[in-house]
């Protein structure tokens, strides 16, 4: 079984937001809907200002808060590690977007709270998730963990990796490269 992870060096991103717009795309959703975005940060002082563009998502964390408060079982997480919703039994409670702190939850056109699903349904196929394969700057690389042939594989245990809020220990599956600005 595939163990997929995501990893994301901000490093290398312009702020192109073509990952964005290939997941709405991908998706069909509104221009007002994202499963994924970009925060920007600034450091330094004049003159010497340095700026940041990192890819926020869904974490499909190992330990997620989303999946422990889902009433019905709506939110799950497969065996390869990527959560997922099932519309069918949603009933639109919103205790996944509340428990959530990556923020990563949008009510989509049927009331029901979506997010990133690792293009699931692609990956099944051998493809990769649409904001992978769309930037131009390979600043996302998608794949299976546990596979010593990937080149995620080495990155992942070879580079220095951060993850978003190490503090709520909700393990998540998006490693980033650590800052190589100030």
């Amino acid at each position: 079984m595939a163990n997929y992870v995501m990893f994301i060096d901000p490093n290398k991103c312009t702020g192109c937001n073509a990952c964005r717009i290939a997941c709405q795309m991908q998706w069909g959703l509104t221009p007002s809907v994202n499963y994924n975005h970009l925060i920007e940060q600034e450091t330094g002082k004049y003159p010497k200002v340095q700026r940041m563009i990192i890819p926020i998502q869904c974490q499909h964390c190992d330990d997620a808060p989303c999946q422990k408060v889902c009433p019905t079982g709506a939110t799950y997480k497969r065996e390869d590690g990527i959560v997922l919703i099932d519309a069918k039994k949603c009933i639109g409670c919103k205790y996944c977007m509340v428990a959530c702190p990556y923020n990563a939850r949008v009510i989509n056109e049927e009331g029901v709270p979506e997010k990133c699903r690792f293009c699931a349904e692609y990956v099944a196929q051998g493809e990769t998730p649409a904001c992978v394969s769309t930037c131009m700057n390979e600043v996302r690389i998608f794949g299976d963990l546990d596979d010593p042939a990937s080149p995620l594989h080495e990155l992942i245990n070879n580079q220095d990796v951060v993850q978003l809020r190490p503090d709520l220990n909700t393990k998540p599956r998006i490693y980033y490269a650590k800052s190589k600005r100030g």
